[in-house]
């Protein structure tokens, strides 16, 4: 019983971070100020996925990561998209409904 639960608990959290991701990209792509860099995706849950290809938390690869201290805006912009896509987000930018 106790591995259900845990296996619920984590679904839990992984829906958390999901909305916490959501909330971020909203901020970062619709409601950023002019003339500030774009906002990084970090929720500070900072673990790889057990293949290593992404983060759990942000969704980014290891050579996004490393990339975004440098990127400019339009590199960012590249990079929230393919994060989006990653964790099957909806970019908030977009106009379907």
């Amino acid at each position: 019983m106790s591995e259900i639960l845990s296996l619920q608990e984590q679904q839990d959290q992984q829906a958390q971070q999901l909305v916490q991701l959501a909330t971020r990209a909203e901020v970062a792509l619709l409601w950023a100020e002019a003339e500030q860099p774009v906002a990084s995706p970090c929720i500070n849950v900072c673990r790889m996925t057990e293949d290593r290809s992404h983060c759990k938390g942000c969704f980014r690869t290891i050579d996004e990561i490393r990339a975004w201290s440098k990127a400019d805006d339009g590199q960012r912009l590249q990079i929230w998209e393919q994060l989006l896509k990653r964790a099957g987000l909806k970019d908030p930018r977009s106009t379907d409904s």
